[in-house]
């Protein structure tokens, strides 16, 4: 079995490559079972913990079996951590073989940012240039560079609820050649970009409807369960909305509450990115007109970027 350290992992995965793999994935057809999700609480007092693990599979016709483990602990950020750790094994679907062991942090965050991307590419508008990022982890770092696989993205803004960490990514950013800036008015500068981008953990609304401009793209890919949740209830209302797959009608607490809030209907939600990607659904039909896109993650995406690591390697 061959193993994949992080920088042999991302090496294949640059978007310009791996959007289109995702949407030739999202096109085709592989078998996806609902992930497993456990809530794991350990220790007491300052040692505590208390996290989510997640268990992903997916196979294809391509000959290709993936299983990817996800450790998602939102309070290692006071213990100076990420919040996320991941490992990805590929299998022979024919054989059940082992292939590869790889690093799943790195499959997570960049199939995460281009799925981004790829939705992106049917909702937001074609002259968005604007682009406002929530958060400065792993997967918010991969944003600009994503998005600008699929539109002509000139000024990034980001903020935190640190500000001095959206101040050290901006800065990062400006160092690799980008017209970036951190901000600390999240109101006036989701209402002054034309796509905004959530990748957070946030168990409470961050973006609110009232702010988001006619025209506007709605990104949220940080929040995975029903207690999560990175926009209120009124960006549902009036807009386009689409998820990245139907489990994101059970799984996002930003849809659950629009939903039982009124404010969105189930069945007004148009589609999800494989309706996209296979045209059954279209996607931006005017220049003002209002686009969400949820998405909770699939394994599709992480199987899709593991097979162009495997296929690179050999």
């Amino acid at each position: 079995m061959k193993h994949f350290d992080q920088a042999a992992t991302r090496a294949p995965l640059d978007f310009a490559r791996l959007v289109p793999a995702l949407h030739a994935a999202f096109a085709a057809d592989a078998q996806v079972p609902p992930r497993h999700v456990h809530t794991v609480r350990t220790g007491g007092g300052a040692d505590a913990g208390e996290g989510t693990v997640l268990i992903m599979p997916a196979w294809s016709d391509a000959g290709f079996l993936g299983i990817k483990t996800i450790n998602v602990f939102p309070g290692n950020g006071a213990r100076g951590l990420p919040g996320l750790h991941a490992t990805y094994v590929l299998y022979d679907a024919r054989t059940g073989v082992p292939l590869a062991l790889m690093d799943g942090n790195e499959i997570t965050a960049r199939r995460t940012a281009a799925a981004s991307a790829l939705g992106a590419s049917f909702l937001a508008r074609g002259d968005a240039r604007r682009l406002l990022v929530l958060g400065t982890g792993r997967i918010a770092r991969l944003l600009p560079a994503a998005h600008a696989s699929v539109r002509a993205i000139g000024e990034v803004r980001v903020w935190n609820h640190r500000p001095e960490g959206a101040e050290a990514l901006a800065a990062q950013w400006r160092a690799e050649g980008l017209d970036a800036r951190a901000v600390t008015d999240l109101e006036a500068a989701v209402r002054a970009a034309d796509i905004v981008s959530c990748a957070t953990l946030a168990t409470a609304p961050l973006v609110r409807g009232e702010w988001l401009a006619p025209g506007s793209h709605l990104d949220l890919i940080g929040s995975f369960t029903p207690a999560m949740r990175e926009a209120d209830v009124r960006c549902f209302e009036g807009a386009r909305v689409f998820v990245d797959t139907a489990e994101a009608l059970q799984k996002a607490g930003e849809l659950l509450d629009a939903v039982a809030s009124g404010t969105l209907r189930m069945e007004a939600v148009q589609g999800t990115l494989a309706a996209l990607c296979r045209g059954e659904r279209a996607g931006r039909s005017g220049d003002r007109e209002r686009t969400v896109f949820k998405a909770v993650g699939s394994a599709l995406e992480d199987l899709a970027a593991a097979t162009l690591v495997w296929q690179h390697a050999i």
